[in-house]
């Protein structure tokens, strides 16, 4: 036998196939051409709370209208995930359900929205 015959024939049957594990592979990062997801947003973002928050600080006047169309003024008092509590000055203070509020807003921004509304009727 020759030497060239014998490391061919070593060569076929000693050979095996080397593959690395699924670790392996996913420890190295992300395979090319594989499509990047945008996460998803976080579920909360606090701006609600910054927004109560700021305003409890403030105790700014606020205008809270039902889902009945029924609106209520007051300063909010604090606030937890399903209630505020308002605090008002012509009646007894109100503890509110979030679900039953349509939207709210500051008052004064009613009060600029009455002044536009003269100053555009005005000839």
């Amino acid at each position: 036998m020759r030497d060239s015959e014998r490391f061919e024939g070593d060569a076929l049957t000693s050979r095996r196939l080397i593959r690395p594990s699924i670790s392996e592979v996913a420890d190295r990062g992300p395979l090319r051409g594989a499509v990047h997801r945008k996460q998803a947003p976080p579920e909360q973002t606090n701006a609600e709370n910054y927004y109560f928050i700021k305003q409890m600080q403030a105790k700014t006047p606020m205008v809270v209208v039902l889902d009945d169309g029924a609106e209520l003024r007051g300063w909010i008092e604090w606030y937890d995930r399903d209630c505020i509590k308002l605090n008002r000055n012509d009646g007894p203070n109100l503890m509110i359900y979030k679900h039953s509020i349509r939207y709210m807003f500051k008052e004064e921004e009613l009060r600029q929205r009455r002044r536009r509304g003269r100053e555009l009727q005005i000839p």
